[in-house]
């Protein structure tokens, strides 16, 4: 087996299970930072990503849906694979004690612990497949929301470039505008859900 069945979900710690690095939510009063215009007259902003993930509302809600179903699984696999633990077990006991009538029979049991082994195995693959296939569409949900809001968001703005943190070597403080960010997405999230509460 495996020693880390869902080891593809490690990114759901930089989701904002734990608040991440300590960041404290931005007020949803503040105000945004002032645009800072480069030497070549160009406007600059960065965001973040660590902390937009640990603080937007919809990113929280889906990691922790996310990691509930990963431990489902988890549990479910270790759960199987301690039954089929046992029955090997039992097997081998009861081979070793002349339990079986007949060669066949004892034929018969293996093949079964082998094919119990083999749906665990498939089952496995499975879950994985269902929850890499969920984590991506969590991904580009997201990236598609950031888009969306960025296009918006720039209308006003009016920025050259808006680069993630993460990919730069230095920035100063002045072109951060993540908690401008991590505030209109909150608003505009929770805009789209009661809306989506006042339809149904």
């Amino acid at each position: 087996m495996k020693k880390n069945i869902f080891h593809a979900f490690a990114l759901l710690t930089i989701i904002g299970l734990t608040s991440a690095c300590n960041n404290s939510a931005p007020k949803m009063d503040e105000e945004p930072e002032v645009a800072v215009t480069n030497s070549d007259g160009m406007r600059i902003a960065y965001i973040e990503i660590d902390t937009l993930t640990a603080q937007y509302e919809f990113a929280k809600e889906k990691s922790l849906d996310l990691e509930k179903k990963s431990t489902n699984a988890r549990n479910t696999i270790q759960s199987k694979t301690q039954q089929l633990e046992r029955n090997a077990q039992a097997f081998q006991q009861k081979l070793q004690s002349n339990g079986y009538t007949s060669r066949e029979q004892a034929e018969a049991a293996q093949a079964s612990l082998q094919r119990e082994q083999q749906n665990i195995m498939a089952l496995q693959q499975r879950l994985e497949s269902e929850l890499a296939s969920e984590q991506q569409k969590f991904l580009q949900a997201f990236q598609d929301s950031l888009d969306n809001f960025l296009a918006d968001y720039n209308k006003d703005k009016k920025y050259d470039m808006i680069v993630n943190k993460a990919a730069v070597l230095f920035a100063d403080k002045r072109f951060d505008i993540t908690a401008d960010v991590v505030n209109g997405m909150n608003r505009r999230y929770k805009k789209e859900a009661a809306d989506s509460t006042k339809t149904k």
